[in-house]
């Protein structure tokens, strides 16, 4: 017996041009050696900000592509609320992201490829749908997922490939490693292995 499909939600041209744009922004931060996660706020049909994935390269925690396009339209329209603001983003927003989201009083969140292990519109938890809250954004899932989430795969496909090449060409140490040897950078920012089943950390 085969398991019955998820009805996706009716999306409209509109909304893929704006899902592309945030691909464009995902690509940007792959290009810049962050995890390829991209956004942008729409309103009345117009792109009003982008951002995309920097927590490595701004050393910010909590510079999630949604927050980095969310700081943007704040300032553009000095405002900390956008109600009239829709948001696209290609993997389901964190906690972090969701309840900013809910603060800033947006109508509406898309978003493409699920987070099976942070994700909190509905793939661990669901904190748009909580009743106990005042506002409630509508939330949309599964907008050209396939994309969103191939753009993931490829990057951390990559990167594995790079850390197999440098043990590769790496000499063994022919004695105990000194305190000073300690790797840095991107691998200890970055757990290779985490997207296997597809599970993209954000930093």
């Amino acid at each position: 017996m085969t398991e019955p499909e998820i009805p996706t939600p009716p999306f409209t041209a509109q909304d893929e041009a704006a899902m592309r744009i945030a691909l464009d922004q995902a690509q940007n931060a792959w290009l810049a050696g962050e995890v390829p996660v991209g956004a942008v706020i729409m309103r009345d049909g117009q792109v009003l900000a982008t951002g995309y994935n920097r927590p490595i390269t701004t050393h910010d925690p909590t510079a999630h592509a949604e927050l980095v396009a969310l700081r943007h339209a704040a300032q553009l329209v000095e405002n900390y609320r956008l109600p009239e603001c829709e948001l696209f983003v290609t993997l389901e927003p964190c906690a972090m992201c969701a309840m900013a989201l809910m603060h800033a009083r947006f109508k509406r969140v898309v978003f493409g490829a699920l987070d099976p292990k942070t994700g909190s519109a509905g793939s661990v938890v669901d904190l748009f749908a909580q009743p106990q809250l005042n506002h409630h954004t509508l939330v949309q899932g599964g907008l050209m997922a396939d994309a969103c989430g191939q753009i993931l795969r490829d990057f951390f496909a990559e990167r594995r490939r790079q850390q197999r090449a440098l043990r590769q060409a790496s000499p063994e140490p022919s004695g105990p490693p000194e305190a000073s040897a300690i790797p840095a950078g991107e691998a200890l920012e970055l757990p290779l292995d985490a997207l296997d089943e597809f599970s993209p950390p954000r930093a």
